[in-house]
């Protein structure tokens, strides 16, 4: 089972959200500083968003409807 991870670097204001821990070796930038990166079977492993700061509030975190331990996501 993989975990989602979000990581913030402030000094290049860039977002990396792990969405599985899997290696990605593809890329697509599908809008101006926002790229998705895909493992070798084409599935999503991340997204990359730079410029963070202007594309979302991220000084709040807010987690909602996640899945308890056990339980599977609808």
């Amino acid at each position: 089972m993989s975990t989602v991870k979000l990581n913030y670097d402030p000094a290049t204001d860039a977002l990396y959200i792990h969405l599985t821990d899997d290696v990605a070796v593809d890329s697509d930038e599908v809008s101006d500083g926002v790229v998705l990166d895909y493992d070798a079977q084409g599935h999503l492993v991340g997204i990359d968003v730079q410029h963070a700061r202007h594309c979302a509030n991220i000084d709040r975190l807010v987690v909602e409807h996640v899945p308890a331990p056990g339980q599977d996501a609808a």
